[in-house]
């Protein structure tokens, strides 16, 4: 599983031009899966996310972390990060969890990040998304599982 964190000023997506998901300061997550994961991968990837310190103390340190500050997440499924881009010049998907796996896991990590944060937004699997954010930074790291 395969995670791309941005810090933002606020963040949201879109569907036929409706907003279905927004959040205002905290981070924007693309979130890859990939055939080996599990429930155990994304329980371990949203507690990293949960607790990765990329938001600054009052000294300017980046000391706190999402669950320090309360602030949003916004969970966008991205099955291209998971593409192979080594050789060629056409990616390859074929270490990306199939339609159906990648849609309950990622299902399964929204409602546990549900439970464990108290603002958390999504996209919505398969669809046609248009993201937009602010990027507060900016402050980007790919995490894996």
């Amino acid at each position: 599983m395969i995670g791309l964190i941005q810090r933002v000023s606020s963040a949201k997506v879109t569907v036929n031009q409706a907003t279905i998901g927004q959040i205002d300061r905290g981070i924007l997550l693309l979130l890859g899966i990939e055939k080996n994961d599990d429930t155990k991968t994304a329980e371990k990837l949203l507690h990293k996310i949960l607790n990765y310190r990329i938001f600054s103390d009052l000294q300017g340190k980046m000391n706190l972390s999402l669950a320090d500050t309360g602030e949003g997440l916004l969970v966008i499924s991205q099955f291209t990060l998971a593409a192979d881009t080594k050789k060629g010049l056409r990616p390859s998907f074929s270490s990306a969890a199939p339609p159906v796996q990648a849609k309950d896991l990622y299902t399964y990590f929204v409602a546990t990040a549900q439970l464990q944060h108290p603002v958390v937004q999504q996209g919505c699997f398969g669809a046609d998304m248009q993201v937009s954010l602010i990027n507060d930074g900016p402050v980007s790291f790919i995490l894996n599982s």
